[in-house]
């Protein structure tokens, strides 16, 4: 059936078209089609709302809910490719039901605007999509404990301010990457949260004279809770800045993880190996094997923190209710989505079949430094020497070991007593990497003790 030509997107309180320019300005229809399952769970929901209170008899409800699941299989095979002139989903999807329709189809824009119809699109689809980055966060942190769990006795150098530090366990530091990456599930949780509230009903800005039901079509669409307020319902896009702000931590966690990647995999560090399965060469230099996958993770970052910028500075100067402004904050979204799944799912697959850890590499990195010297400290306190005068004789110690080229495992033991009587045979083993690892057995810590509980707890956590 053909469209009235007087049946356009606007009243007949416009005259003349839009120029062709504006047109394609205005039109969103080139991204919110990525919205068109939301709209159509959307639309069904609330067809069959307008039925059940009367505002339309049940028979036209149903007939508009197939002609709605008609659209559906149409965009399911490929059919319905709405153009520019549809301007967005929304109007895309109410032209094509009054096409198969007639002037029934008019009836289901009753008692709703695109304000609170957009919002409770954009709303349905972050809530899936969150629940998506939830799922590839855990294969994430699934990856890096099955690493964890291999090398669970394997050391590798501690660092603080990119300096050797102390010995630590590899399974630890990869279990901090799984707490922060547990941090971003909850976080992204406490988002859903308010990320699910339904809007619909609140119409235009100001609610509706039409006897609706909001809460009907709230439940139907899985929405836990309504907005209180149509003027906030409509304006309020903090879920969508809150969404992203959630995204870049998750991002922020990656690029950290890269950049130790890319260090580990460097000559001088050495620590790691890359498979073919992950990493790429030079087009001139036939030795090389670059560790693509986390550097690009690192720079994919920046793409995600801008999009938190945008939309904070899209929202902060805009007066109540709604405003075109918020065309804006769909491309922000779906791209931040986007690059926070693909991230995601390219380190995953980077600890699952991206790298080889160099165990024999890491053990002597630990062997070969000072990062024993506060075990050493340690070790004088437990014979009853204050912290501080340990600290200093040990300080002290070391400077003249790096004057000498020679390492504190490399001192006899009158050396050590000459420093201070407290010192006896059994220095040499206390400061072995090791034991010095082992030692380490405060709640949290690095001893292998406490990463075995840690481990247990979090495949527990992680399977159930």
């Amino acid at each position: 059936m053909a469209i009235d030509p007087a049946a356009t997107n606007w009243s007949q309180r416009f005259e003349q078209g839009l120029n062709p320019a504006i047109e394609r300005f205005n039109a969103s229809i080139g991204f919110d089609i990525n919205l068109l399952q939301q709209d159509l769970d959307g639309s069904v929901a609330h067809a069959r709302m307008l039925g059940s209170c009367g505002v339309i008899s049940e028979a036209e409800a149903l007939q508009l809910i197939e002609g709605l699941e008609a659209v559906r299989a149409e965009a399911a095979c490929g059919s319905f490719q709405p153009g520019l002139e549809a301007e967005d989903v929304h109007f895309a999807v109410e032209r094509r039901l009054i096409e198969l329709l007639g002037s029934l189809g008019k009836k289901l824009h009753t008692g709703r605007s695109r304000n609170d119809q957009v919002g409770t699109d954009l709303r349905l689809w972050l809530r899936s999509q969150i629940d998506a980055i939830d799922g590839a966060l855990l294969r994430f942190e699934r990856a890096l404990l099955v690493q964890a769990e291999l090398h669970s006795s394997v050391l590798i150098p501690g660092y603080t301010h990119l300096q050797r530090a102390q010995p630590v366990c590899l399974a630890h530091h990869l279990l901090a990457y799984i707490e922060m990456a547990e941090r971003d599930r909850s976080r992204l949780a406490d988002v859903r949260g308010r990320v699910n509230c339904c809007p619909l009903g609140a119409a235009a800005l100001a609610g509706t004279p039409v006897p609706i039901d909001r809460r009907q079509t709230a439940a139907e669409l899985g929405f836990e809770a309504i907005y209180a307020n149509s003027l906030d319902a409509v304006s309020d896009r903090d879920f969508a800045v809150e969404f992203m702000a959630a995204a870049s931590l998750v991002m922020v966690h990656l690029s950290r993880l890269s950049e130790e990647v890319i260090l580990w995999a460097s000559q001088e560090f050495g620590f790691i190996g890359l498979t073919d399965r992950c990493a790429t060469g030079s087009s001139l230099m036939p030795q090389k094997k670059n560790p693509d996958v986390a550097e690009l993770v690192r720079g994919k970052s920046g793409r995600v923190f801008g999009h938190l910028m945008g939309l904070l500075t899209m929202i902060k100067g805009l007066p109540l209710a709604y405003n075109k402004d918020f065309q804006e904050d769909k491309e922000a979204l779906f791209d931040g989505v986007r690059t926070c799944l693909d991230c995601l799912e390219a380190m995953a697959i980077l600890f699952e079949e991206g790298l080889e850890f160099r165990p024999e590499r890491l053990e002597a990195a630990v062997a070969a430094d000072f990062s024993n010297a506060t075990d050493v400290a340690d070790y004088l306190v437990a014979k009853g020497v204050p912290f501080r005068e340990a600290y200093q004789l040990v300080g002290g110690l070391v400077k003249d070991c790096l004057a000498e080229g020679i390492l504190l495992r490399d001192l006899p033991l009158e050396r050590w007593q000459q420093l201070h009587a407290a010192f006896e045979i059994d220095i040499r083993a206390a400061i072995t990497p090791r034991q010095v690892v082992a030692a380490r057995r405060s709640e949290g810590g690095t001893g292998f003790d406490q990463v075995q509980q840690q481990l247990q707890r979090i495949r527990s956590r992680l399977d159930s």
